[in-house]
């Protein structure tokens, strides 16, 4: 499927808020927390450009599956640091070898499942971060609640990448079309969500 125009002015504007995000909204954090929000979403503008310049076929490239790996890795790891203090640098080891995980299992040409089931672990706890801390932050009364619309987009980045990942295994849940479809939308939806949810910490 050709990626098209309206798509690539979802996407641009989803690349937008990701360079305001990382201009301005990362300022007074901590500094590991703004280094890991600025590379989340510096990963999230970089994996926009190559889709507007090389279209859905970006998604196939191992480039792209390790961008997408680093946005919700780095994201979570700026929440664990912030607010989940007893944690931060086990949580910090689990994503620098998780990471290195995913690489070497997607660099080398294996036959069985272990690329498939690193990158569903990984990839399943920082989602998992991203969408319950924000919630749980939320409703013990330590966020405001703004906040749990970044609970939301963990939820959505969840949805996003359960339907990437039984696409590439082979069993889709929606056909390639449908997705394709969706995903520039929802990826500014996602964007737009942290911004908000970000501003409202």
């Amino acid at each position: 499927m050709k990626i098209t125009l309206l798509d690539r002015i979802l996407i641009l504007a989803t690349g937008l808020l990701a360079s305001w995000q990382v201009a301005v909204g990362n300022n007074g954090l901590d500094t590991l927390p703004m280094i890991a929000y600025t590379i989340g979403f510096g990963a999230l503008l970089v994996a926009g450009l190559l889709l507007i310049i090389l279209g859905f076929e970006a998604l196939d490239s191992l480039v792209v599956v390790i961008i997408s790996t680093v946005i919700p890795l780095s994201l979570s790891v700026g929440l664990v640091w912030e607010h989940l203090t007893a944690f931060r640098t086990l949580y910090l080891i689990f994503t620098i070898l998780g990471f290195l995980a995913i690489i070497i299992t997607r660099s080398i040409p294996l036959k069985n499942i272990l690329p498939v089931i690193v990158l569903a672990v990984v990839h399943g706890i920082a989602r998992m971060i991203i969408f319950l801390l924000p919630v749980l932050l939320v409703f013990t009364g330590r966020a405001a609640p703004g906040f749990a619309l970044v609970g939301v987009c963990g939820a959505l980045i969840g949805l996003g990448g359960v339907l990437l990942s039984f696409l590439k295994a082979g069993r889709p849940i929606l056909s390639r079309k449908t997705i394709l479809k969706i995903l520039p939308g929802l990826l500014l939806i996602i964007t737009a969500a942290f911004v908000l949810g970000f501003s409202a910490a």
